[in-house]
């Protein structure tokens, strides 16, 4: 059977500031209603006899996997949690360990969870093909027909022809610089790596074991070992941050004997950059995109997102990315903007959150929004989705006033549980043992008023926790 696997682990940097690491662009809608990892798992799930699909994504992300397939009505195949990044190689190998468990001849088709395809008939069209490759135990990677020159590629070079399928992969290529990408374009033979393949588990546990014996030794310990935690499967911590840490292309693809392509033209865009995203976008008749609350006088081929608070106005400009979020504005020329991850190292350095989180933050139980903040006082305004609750827990250096703005709030404070109604409020002071709670069917919204000499994330000292978290 086919098994798609989604590989869920990319930050998306280059689409700072609306990509953070928190929410990274995978997770997010830029194109129609679905963010892209819900447009590759509908995708996926729509391909004749496919499975439930196997999501492996980093820990942070856990539950905005679990709410984006079910908000999608797609039961999972298995959420598997990486405990540290080691690139596709691992990611792979777990997956596939996964598979075997239900299914001895799985077949896997890995998608990245961050890619536009347009033409969904092409791609079904080119699984066919692949699937009748990997039936035959080639591993077959999904080559897509240039039609201009890029060098933020790497390139395919195909060799002898598998009948009408597909092709032998003769060499991987490095990202070319541009007279070699024009020359790539010119001799037809070479396709851009997409990133996706095709193959069944057990040719590509075998393939690996033989070339990169240290990432499979170290998968199948981080799988045997592996916890479940509420609907996860944590890989085990210590055997997985000891692979190497590798892409399939270098572990396996490279150097195997068994590698074939399949071209196609598909409408693909791995949406790499503000440019990228800019061009697969519908424009209007200058050649701008526009998103959000946008007024643009005498601007052209320019892509503009304004946020939900305020306007953007332009006047007299052309080939700029204009991006505004709640606490970040991006302006570059559309032709700097792979330099964005720039930006995001500084602010590492510089220790900034902005990188990492939005103002507004989602939580398991629903989402915060800072919307205030001062000198020893910082304001927020909490959702709390219907039959959830905020973990048991204490704060060493402020206190916190909560007013309730609709909903009914189940409040403990030290040995009270109480009920909060709109228009009431409470005061949790420094040190109690509190928890929020929402028992009703609508969510609790509320304005949380902290105050004290530190107001940091982390002065939290959780004492219990329905979703697992220390």
């Amino acid at each position: 059977m086919l098994h798609p696997v989604i590989l869920s682990g990319g930050s998306g940097t280059r689409l700072w500031p609306l990509s953070r690491q928190n929410q990274p662009k995978q997770f997010l809608s830029l194109i129609g209603d679905h963010s892209l990892f819900q447009e590759t798992v509908l995708r996926a799930s729509k391909l004749p006899d496919a499975q439930a699909p196997i999501t492996v994504c980093a820990d942070d992300h856990r539950f905005m996997v679990g709410e984006q397939l079910q908000a999608i009505g797609v039961r999972s195949g298995g959420i598997l949690l990486e405990p540290v990044a080691r690139s596709t190689a691992p990611a792979i190998a777990a997956a596939a360990l996964h598979a075997l468990v239900g299914d001895p001849d799985a077949l896997l088709l890995v998608l990245p969870a961050d890619h536009l395809i347009e033409d969904e008939a092409a791609f079904r069209d080119a699984v066919s093909a692949a699937l009748r490759l990997g039936r035959e135990d080639w591993l077959v990677a999904f080559g897509i027909r240039p039609d201009y020159a890029e060098t933020g590629y790497g390139y395919i070079l195909r060799g002898d022809g598998l009948g009408a399928d597909g092709y032998r992969i003769e060499r991987f290529v490095e990202k070319p610089d541009q007279a070699t990408a024009e020359r790539y374009l010119a001799e037809g033979t070479y396709a851009w790596n997409s990133g996706m393949f095709l193959f069944r588990a057990r040719s590509y546990l075998d393939e690996l074991a033989r070339l990169a014996p240290a990432i499979h030794a170290a998968a199948q310990a981080a799988f045997a070992s592996a916890g479940t935690d509420l609907d996860f499967l944590r890989l085990g911590h210590d055997a997985f941050a000891a692979s190497p840490s590798d892409s399939i292309d270098y572990a396996v693809m490279e150097k195997t004997d068994r590698a074939a392509v399949v071209p196609v033209s598909c409408g693909w865009s791995d949406i790499g950059s503000w440019s990228s995203l800019w061009s697969v976008a519908e424009r209007d008749a200058d050649g701008n995109r526009h998103e959000g609350d946008v007024i643009s006088v005498d601007t052209r081929d320019s892509l503009v997102r304004a946020s939900d608070r305020r306007m953007i106005a332009t006047l007299g400009v052309e080939d700029l990315v204009i991006v505004d979020t709640a606490d970040a504005t991006l302006v570059a020329r559309k032709d700097r903007v792979q330099d964005v991850k720039i930006i995001v190292d500084r602010l590492k350095a510089a220790g900034r959150q902005e990188h990492l989180f939005h103002r507004k933050v989602y939580r398991p139980w629903g989402s915060y929004d800072s919307i205030g903040v001062g000198e020893r006082f910082q304001v927020k305004k909490i959702v709390v989705k219907p039959g959830a609750a905020l973990s048991l827990q204490k704060h060493q250096h402020r206190a916190e006033h909560w007013i309730v703005v609709s909903g009914v709030a189940e409040v403990t404070c030290d040995d009270k549980v109480f009920e909060l109604r709109e228009n009431e409020s409470t005061y949790i002071p420094r040190g109690s043992v509190h928890r929020l709670r929402n028992r009703g069917s609508e969510p609790v919204e509320l304005i949380e008023v902290q105050s004290g000499g530190y107001l940091g994330e982390d002065d939290i000292v959780r004492l219990e926790d329905v979703y697992g978290r220390s």
